[in-house]
């Protein structure tokens, strides 16, 4: 069991890169308050690390983020449900805005909002026993705010497979279509080999590379985070949605699909 003191992120320097690792398997890393706040802290201290030429965001358990944390906002019920969405634009933008490379590390499964945890990364590889899936509409909600980083990296017709369906992809199949960047046999061994093609450069051209990177989805964070938020947070608190979130905590099917 979890004691309550215990970080929910943590933070190491190995090898001249800064490991901020989700650490709260307990609730498979879900999207939290807590969780959020030690985010935004472990990567302003990664940001600042002399050491740390670049950021890997890894994980504990086998989950690397399952996404909002269902049961939060179930006993939040309609208190402040802009709150959320907030939670979530706030953990994106921190990753994005690292002046750093962050490298995505994943060795298990990402859900639902754990796409916008990934999809802010500017590099991500995942293992053999990683799987995607964006469940969201199934749940009688939609990904929202997390379509922001998820869509500017697939095509059309991918995005529509995966937000309209929710299933499951596998590591192959999602480098296939350009959700993440490698699948490879030897996780650590790919982590390790592009660390060392970023000490090949300097703080400052990584710096002001990434700025032109992710230029663009910083423009639609500023147009359209707002709206995407407003929609999340009507969808949170909706009849239906209530029905899919009671249905997944209490594991049995919503009404709809049965």
């Amino acid at each position: 069991m979890t004691d309550s003191t215990d970080p929910y992120v943590r933070y190491e320097n190995r090898d001249g890169a800064a490991y901020v690792i989700l650490d709260s398997p307990h609730n498979r890393n879900a999207i939290s308050s807590r969780l959020v706040a030690e985010l935004a802290e472990n990567l302003g201290r990664a940001a600042g690390d002399a050491d740390a030429r670049a950021v890997v965001l890894t994980h504990t358990g086998g989950t690397f983020c399952a996404g909002a944390d269902l049961k939060e906002a179930a006993a939040a019920g309609n208190a402040d449900p802009d709150f959320r969405s907030r939670q979530m634009v706030d953990a994106m933008r921190s990753i994005i805005t690292c002046p750093k490379p962050v490298i995505a590390r994943i060795d298990g499964h990402v859900r639902a909002g754990g796409f916008g945890l990934m999809g802010s990364c500017d590099t991500v590889f995942a293992s053999g026993r990683a799987s995607f899936a964006l469940t969201e509409a199934r749940l009688g909600l939609a990904p929202a705010i997390v379509s922001l980083v998820v869509l500017p990296h697939i095509g059309t017709r991918v995005a529509a497979d995966m937000l309209l369906t929710g299933r499951t992809y596998g590591p192959a199949e999602a480098a296939r279509v350009g959700l993440i960047s490698g699948a490879p046999e030897d996780l650590d061994g790919a982590v390790a080999a592009h660390l060392q093609a970023l000490r090949l450069c300097s703080p400052q051209g990584l710096r002001e590379t990434k700025q032109l990177l992710w230029h663009d989805v910083l423009q639609r964070f500023d147009t359209r985070a707002g709206d995407l938020a407003a929609q999340s947070a009507r969808l949170f608190g909706s009849d239906e949605a209530r029905e899919g979130l009671t249905a997944f905590i209490s594991k049995r099917q919503p009404a709809w699909a049965q």
